[in-house]
């Protein structure tokens, strides 16, 4: 097994057109697999950026009647890639979608999906009030699955300043860890940059974090700034503000290397809380 890969963050600026979204991904894909990339991921909401109103449960479909997985499939098939696309809403209820990533192999199979367990429910000052749990369904399950390179574990956006999952993704096994986002500008600028690397840091992982960027049609405001990260915490690639494609080479000995010379994942203690 190879342990070194091209990997190439897709920034975008989705909107409400699925049709649109769907097309600008296919594209940034391609080129993105002109340029070398042997795994490639789009951020959160690639496919719809519509917020949590009825216009969401209006466009979003169930898995099976979607049409944009099987087209993704057949994209990573024919560039003979793995796909990450970040997220997509699902529907799953009459009232509800999940937040879902899924991890197509180049076989064209999907190897693994997510759903979203955190939900974004905020209200940061940039004038948006932001209620995810209104129209979508946490995820209860943490993920990873096997590559071609070895074990990822999946993750979306507000889950990233929950450490403890991530923890649990590198005891897992996970040696690269994905957070597709649609940061809004006001937490980006305070805290994206930090939040990343502090999840690599301490889990001696690489992160790929693909993001959404610039003002979109629903009037919100997203950071940009993709971002991918060594074990040691350095940047190895970075996006601006404008869509765009953003590449590194990864290796994962990096992350043996990493954990051998701080082994924090093997000093995890038992402890009782604070007396009462």
């Amino acid at each position: 097994m190879t342990h070194e890969f091209r990997a190439a963050c897709i920034q975008m600026r989705s909107g409400v057109d699925i049709e649109r979204n769907m097309s600008e991904a296919s594209r940034l894909i391609l080129e993105a697999k002109a340029l070398g990339a042997d795994f490639v991921a789009t951020p959160e909401m690639t496919t719809l950026f519509e917020g949590e109103g009825e216009a969401l449960l209006a466009k979003a479909q169930t898995e099976a009647a979607d049409i944009c997985v099987p087209r993704f499939r057949a994209l990573a098939e024919e560039l003979g890639i793995w796909l990450l696309v970040g997220s997509m809403p699902i529907k799953v209820s009459d009232t509800q979608c999940a937040n879902r990533s899924y991890l197509i192999g180049p076989d064209g199979r999907v190897a693994a999906t997510y759903d979203k367990i955190h939900m974004f429910d905020v209200q940061v000052g940039d004038g948006q009030t932001y209620r995810e749990s209104s129209r979508f369904r946490p995820g209860t399950r943490a993920v990873v699955t096997e590559t071609s390179w070895g074990p990822v574990g999946l993750s979306i956006c507000y889950d990233v300043r929950f450490a403890y999952l991530y923890r649990t993704l590198a005891h897992a096994g996970a040696k690269l860890l994905t957070v597709p986002a649609a940061f809004t500008r006001v937490t980006g600028e305070a805290h994206w940059h930090v939040l990343l690397r502090a999840r690599a840091i301490e889990t001696g992982s690489f992160v790929v974090a693909p993001a959404q960027c610039g003002r979109h049609e629903n009037g919100r405001e997203t950071f940009g700034h993709s971002l991918i990260i060594d074990p040691w915490g350095r940047i190895l690639a970075e996006g601006g503000t404008e869509p765009g494609i953003f590449m590194a080479t990864i290796d994962f000995k990096a992350s043996d290397e990493a954990r051998a010379k701080i082994p924090a994942l093997k000093h995890d203690c038992d402890f009782a809380g604070p007396a009462a």
